[in-house]
């Protein structure tokens, strides 16, 4: 049974790609946290399905505890490594630059060294669309060089696919970066737009839009995020590459607020904002490389996607109020 230790494990994208790994026999090792950047019952509630499962083990540490990351790693010698954990959000990072620096750089840093002393077979890294900031280039490529995120997240994500770089050129550690593209869908994070608008317009409340509402993301569900996820696991053609995982399809923030009261069925009240420090106009993934060498294929419509997340709020804003 081939062994995966998968960080994040019980965040928004980590418990859904932990379910599937299961489903597909893995054994998988499990680290989080269960830090307080927002309530730690809601991913109490995402491994429900899956804690009591007899291949699945949590650890709960910080990945900036090199003592237990090395620890867990000589105890359980995983095949691969799926690091999803890190301190998220752009607009946050922008108040906490110290604290993204420290999860997303040292903690990615003491699995790198953590996985390279254990003979790991691969590494996947969780990667972000904001290594792109105001790229010209449209849609965003792998192969674009003038890489200026402009916010301290982003410069934390692309700090980590150089370690990654170097870890696989002095140690040869077989590494793939996947820059994920405003990834959406059932247990997405509380403050991702989606999920903080859904619930908003149902309580009958206004939602903030910044800017002109103008700004553009490729909204990505998280199924095939997951699907992209795997088949970098069994790739094995060459020993470092970046992917980006999108739609390749981009909506705008207004398209996305009139696609939620027709969905919710419920008048939408906007208040407007001034346009956010940190806040990148426009997001759009170039996934011809995915396509080719992963077979990965994006097929949800935002408006199917955003059908199936309202459905599952719905139903999960029931359960918990029982």
């Amino acid at each position: 049974m081939p062994k995966a230790l998968v960080t994040g494990c019980s965040g928004f994208i980590g418990s859904h790609l932990t379910e599937k790994l299961l489903d597909l026999n893995y054994k998988v090792i499990g680290i989080d946290d269960f830090n307080d950047y927002y309530d730690p019952k809601i991913k109490e509630r995402n491994i429900v399905g899956f804690k009591n499962n007899k291949n699945f083990s949590l650890n709960k540490f910080d990945i900036r505890d090199n003592d237990s990351v090395s620890d867990l790693f000589k105890r359980e010698n995983p095949d691969v490594v799926v690091h999803l954990a890190a301190r998220a959000g752009v607009r946050p990072s922008l108040l906490q630059p110290i604290l993204y620096e420290e999860v997303n750089v040292i903690g990615t840093l003491n699995l790198l060294e953590a996985a390279r002393n254990n003979n790991c077979q691969r590494f996947i890294f969780g990667s972000s669309s904001s290594v792109y900031g105001e790229c010209k280039n449209i849609p965003f490529k792998e192969t674009e060089l003038d890489l200026k995120p402009i916010s301290p997240y982003g410069v934390s994500k692309l700090t980590g696919e150089n370690y990654c770089r170097t870890y696989n050129h002095l140690f040869k550690l077989p590494i793939i970066c996947l820059r994920f593209f405003t990834v959406y869908g059932p247990r997405q994070r509380p403050d991702l737009a989606i999920h903080k608008f859904t619930k908003l317009i149902d309580e009958g409340k206004s939602i903030p839009v910044f800017g002109d509402g103008q700004y553009k993301r490729d909204f990505t569900y998280v199924t095939e995020i997951v699907d992209g996820i795997i088949s970098s696991i069994s790739y094995s053609k060459t020993s470092f590459e970046i992917f980006n995982l999108g739609e390749s399809h981009t909506t705008s923030v207004t398209d996305l607020v009139k696609m939620l009261e027709n969905t919710i069925g419920k008048k939408v009240l906007i208040d407007w904002q001034p346009a956010q420090a940190g806040d990148v106009p426009l997001t759009y993934a170039d996934v011809s490389k995915a396509q080719e060498l992963l077979k990965y294929s994006p097929k949800t419509a935002p408006e199917e996607g955003i059908k199936k997340f309202v459905d599952w709020y719905l139903k999960d804003k029931s359960s918990v109020l029982v």
